[in-house]
């Protein structure tokens, strides 16, 4: 008899622990489907850093099919489902004031060889288009983010220079002071103030990333940074790899009235994977940066909300999430969490999306553009579209085209003077040009 009781509960225990691998299967079976429908973009990968480290940034002496000493490979790129990166373009405070340009330069640098070494996986991308672009060819676009404002050279020409190479967002300080900003480390004691946040010049260069359209980078800033660029960016702000500071107080977090601002303006925080900044401590699991997804998503709505592991520059990891290629594990637990599939496809890449087709369209921020019809318009198209306008060309033309055209005719028929005339087919001309700007072959 008790070896019947014995059997019996043995079987209840197996039936019960096959139920739970289902269950968890049908979250992950779930995840990888939303992630081949949405592209998974992270905010911050440091594998540009330990080429340098490892390899002097000689690209014949490393192979990303099986390199074995970083966290980040294509093979776990690919298992990872790793649609969108930003690459960090990254060179220590020690070289501010000395070669920090020149340094920062050979980063952006090693990231372009990078992607023409393994065309067949990565697609070198500046924009929300291209990030589509390169997810339908099922490669991983590659952005450059540029991770210090020290790199700089407190020089707008500087500034304006990697625009051109490509750099897509500056993060603002990293943990050292710039002679315009203050850092992170302010607000814990262990730095002094120089800035009492940004400087006047570091407002000037504000204006100049809005005009460009380069997104500000607010990790690793003083709160005070935070609010001031708040107050005056006319564009989305980004943190590429941030955590909740309500869920883990580390100075390195973003506050809860912070992620209310953010919501506010439409910017996104991109939550960071490092121990320290998960839990405050050595040790975190997949479970613990889930947290920070519900809490973010709690206080400031799951339209904030993205990914920012920052692999290959942390030295500590979750369990379960110990390279590029168990990220599907916090998009599963989500699930499991009762996050709807649209929640999800904002975090993996729509957020991130969004943001960049605010953020980086050049003019953004200048009185002209705030004022202009044209600006009206556009936010008025993604109010009331379900999803980006420029994902597609069949959309744009048969729905879209002719409201711009019915608008501009009803406009122009209400006009009177040659000047208003002269503005509004002004506009629509640059209507044409920012739809160009996102999609090359529209026009």
């Amino acid at each position: 008899m008790l070896s019947k009781v014995i059997s019996a509960a043995y079987l209840a225990l197996w039936i019960s622990s096959c139920a739970v691998t289902s269950a968890v299967d049908q979250y992950m079976i779930r995840a990888l489907q939303l992630m081949s429908e949405t592209p998974l973009i992270d905010g911050h990968n440091d594998l540009p850093w330990q080429l340098r480290k490892q390899f002097n940034n000689e690209l014949n002496k490393v192979d990303l099919y099986t390199l074995k000493t970083t966290h980040t490979n294509i093979p776990k790129i690919k298992e990872g489902r790793l649609g969108a990166q930003f690459w960090s373009a990254y060179v220590p405070c020690e070289t501010q004031y000395k070669d920090a340009v020149r340094q920062t330069l050979e980063q952006i640098d090693v990231i372009h060889r990078m992607c023409e070494k393994y065309p067949e996986t990565f697609m070198f991308a500046t924009s929300s288009q291209d990030i589509i672009e390169a997810f339908n060819m099922n490669k991983t676009a590659s952005l450059i983010g540029v991770e210090g404002g020290h790199s700089l050279d407190s020089s707008l020409g500087t500034l304006r220079t990697m625009y051109k190479l490509g750099v897509r967002y500056l993060t603002l300080t990293h943990s050292c002071n710039t002679p315009w900003a203050d850092n992170w480390l302010v607000d814990t004691g262990s730095e002094p103030s120089q800035h009492n946040g940004l400087s006047p010049f570091g407002k000037q260069l504000i204006v100049e990333m809005n005009r460009l359209g380069m997104l500000i980078d607010l990790a690793h800033v003083t709160v005070a940074v935070m609010n001031q660029v708040l107050n005056m960016s006319k564009a989305p702000v980004i943190f590429s790899h941030s955590s909740a500071y309500s869920v883990c107080p580390n100075k390195r977090n973003v506050p809860d009235d912070v992620l209310m601002r953010v919501n506010n303006t439409g910017g996104i925080v991109m939550v960071n994977f490092y121990n320290d900044y998960v839990t405050c401590s050595s040790t975190a699991t997949v479970s613990d940066v889930a947290d920070h997804f519900d809490h973010i998503k709690k206080v400031a709505g799951a339209g904030i909300v993205g990914f920012g592991g920052d692999y290959d520059g942390v030295t500590r990891l979750p369990a379960g999430l110990e390279d590029v290629s168990k990220v599907p594990k916090v998009v599963a637990e989500l699930l499991r969490r009762g996050w709807t599939d649209k929640e999800v496809k904002a975090a993996l890449g729509d957020n991130l999306l969004r943001v960049l087709r605010e953020g980086t369209t050049p003019l953004w921020g200048t009185e002209e553009w705030k004022d202009s019809h044209l600006y009206a318009l556009v936010k008025h198209i993604d109010r009331i579209t379900p999803y980006p306008f420029h994902l597609s060309l069949i959309t744009l033309n048969v729905h879209f085209w002719p409201i711009v055209m019915s608008w501009c005719t009803a406009t122009h028929t209400h006009t009177h003077t040659h000047t208003h005339t002269h503005t509004h087919w002004s506009t629509l001309l640059l209507f044409k040009i920012f739809l160009s700007n996102h999609d090359r072959h529209f026009l």
